[in-house]
């Protein structure tokens, strides 16, 4: 499995198809708010993977509910929920998806399509089902589990060895020592711009409005990106670094994310003033 997932990782083959759909996806879910509701910007981490919680239930306890005796009705019902529910849950995800990088991409593409042919089986079960061939509605049931786990195991891959959608600069943390370490003079901090400095090699950004200075991981949740090379937006009401990557916008004053793609906050450092000198340390 190990190989067969770095051969997905590596098949440039699957980038015509996967470069057209990505397209696809971005000219449909264009309205900001829509894409930042799909990411879960609201819920402060992904939703595609709470949603599928639904779909991955219903059809688990289907497949148990399918080898008691007289629960024929039960089964049909868990099945119709786990199809209807699929549904917004794959919208999520190729929300996501779009934004990831391209070998991230190739895996996600090869992903959703398993979940798209599982989908198709239970839709299959759920007609067959609600036409009285039960028997087969059960057997496309079965079929639909293989390839949803199929496509759960190649989701897996892709947080948990590509780290998509994962924070990115959260282990940042892991690398500061403890204790305060100084930044910088506070005079010589401009006001309401951006200045990149390193704690312990971790680079940090910042932004000093007034006597306030926040000091924020300077590497994007999402990516990666630069934020050190971001823009600083007011986005209601709150001045935001806007990463120059992909757009995930994160308020300044508490490291909010405010839009998409990121679905996490990033990790603002807690500071004090000694003496004239910024210093900051691990939260």
């Amino acid at each position: 499995m190990r190989a067969l997932m770095t051969k997905l990782e590596q098949a440039t083959a699957l980038d015509r198809a996967g470069d057209r759909l990505q397209r696809a996806v971005q000219a449909t879910l264009r309205p900001q708010r829509v894409r930042d509701l799909l990411h879960g910007v609201f819920l402060g981490h992904p939703l595609h993977p709470a949603m599928v919680q639904v779909p991955v239930g219903a059809w688990i306890s289907a497949a148990v509910v399918d080898l008691l005796p007289g629960q024929r009705r039960a089964a049909t019902t868990l099945v119709a929920l786990g199809t209807v529910s699929a549904v917004p849950a794959a919208v999520a995800g190729l929300n996501d998806w779009a934004e990831l990088s391209r070998d991230q991409r190739r895996v996600g593409l090869v992903h959703a399509a398993a979940n798209t042919v599982g989908l198709t089986l239970y839709a299959g079960s759920l007609a067959a089902r609600l036409t009285g061939r039960h028997g087969v509605g059960r057997a496309l049931a079965y079929l639909g589990l293989g390839a949803a786990s199929a496509g759960a195991y190649l989701g897996g891959h892709l947080a948990y060895k590509q780290g998509a959608q994962v924070s990115q600069s959260v282990s940042e943390l892991h690398r500061m020592s403890n204790g305060w370490q100084s930044v910088a003079e506070l005079a010589g901090l401009p006001q309401r711009k951006l200045v990149t400095r390193e704690v312990d090699d971790v680079s940090v950004i910042l932004y000093r409005h007034g006597d306030e200075v926040t000091v924020m991981l300077e590497r994007c949740p999402h990516q990666s990106g630069p934020l050190g090379e971001g823009e600083v937006q007011e986005i209601g009401g709150h001045a935001c670094v806007v990463c120059p990557w992909h757009g995930s916008a994160f308020r300044l004053n508490g490291g909010e994310v405010v839009h998409g793609p990121s679905a996490t906050d990033q990790q603002v450092l807690p500071t004090r003033i000694v003496d004239g000198t910024l210093q900051t340390r691990l939260p």
